[in-house]
């Protein structure tokens, strides 16, 4: 009996299942982003008992799965670069500027020329030399200096002349101004306010005319009243004359 039950135990043995397991392990890499360890863990096993006649199988299998993602990583912050003027004497300024995104990044940067530093420079240069009206001429190309020399009574110079002679050719070519534009919204604003001011002065003397006008024909009525007044007295007066009578003595 034992012989036969150590038989059954050997071919049970052989046939039974073996542990299977399986493992997968792979990783993705695609446009920045990463995927690792994605498959599982699977372990079964069969075990069958055979006591007395009656057979028992018991079945266990065991599964792990384990998935990890890698967020996806931003490029690198776009730096602006840097922009100087070398500590030399120029009339320049940099300027630079950078955007980054989740995708790309850009960056860039310019030098602009300052006309003002350069306007001022110049004419500095031609006082020294001592080209005073060109020295000015320069300044005048600002807007700003022209609409202050003329507010002042001192009018920038015009091809060579200055003073009164500077104005009037200004006055002849607005055009050429540089502040034409400021010059001609101001004479604009004066001329309205010089119509105004026209309109109350002509309202104001239609008013007066009017109000002497009725104070004119109140003092002829009041003369005309006086003057029939005293023809009447007049001609009261004659008729009692006319009425006393005359003795004639001869």
């Amino acid at each position: 009996m034992k012989f036969w039950l150590l038989v059954t135990l050997i071919l049970i043995s052989i046939w039974a299942k073996p542990v299977v397991a399986d493992d997968t392990n792979t990783q993705t890499n695609t446009s920045g982003s990463n995927t690792n360890i994605t498959g599982g863990y699977e372990s079964t096993s069969t075990t069958t008992n055979n006591n007395d006649g009656q057979t028992n199988t018991t079945t266990s299998t065991t599964t792990n799965s384990t998935t990890s993602n890698g967020a996806g990583i931003p490029p690198p912050s776009a730096n602006s670069p840097s922009y100087s003027s070398m500590s030399q004497d120029v009339c320049s300024m940099g300027v630079s500027g950078s955007v980054s995104t989740g995708l790309f990044g850009v960056s860039g940067g310019k030098h602009f020329i300052d006309e003002n530093c350069e306007r001022i420079k110049l004419a500095k240069v031609l006082q020294d030399f001592g080209m005073k009206v060109a020295s000015v001429a320069v300044l005048c190309q600002d807007k700003r200096v022209h609409a202050a020399m003329q507010s002042a009574g001192t009018p920038c110079p015009f091809e060579g002349k200055i003073g009164p002679e500077a104005q009037a050719m200004w006055d002849k070519y607005p055009e050429l101004r540089p502040d034409y534009e400021e010059w001609k919204y101001k004479n604009e604003i004066m001329s309205e306010v010089d119509g105004r001011i026209a309109e109350n002065k002509r309202i104001e003397a239609e008013k007066a005319a009017v109000e002497a006008a009725k104070k004119a024909e109140e003092v002829a009525l009041k003369k005309a009243e006086e003057q029939e007044k005293l023809d009447e007295e007049v001609n009261n007066i004659l008729i009692v004359v006319d009425t006393v009578p005359v003795n004639i003595h001869e």
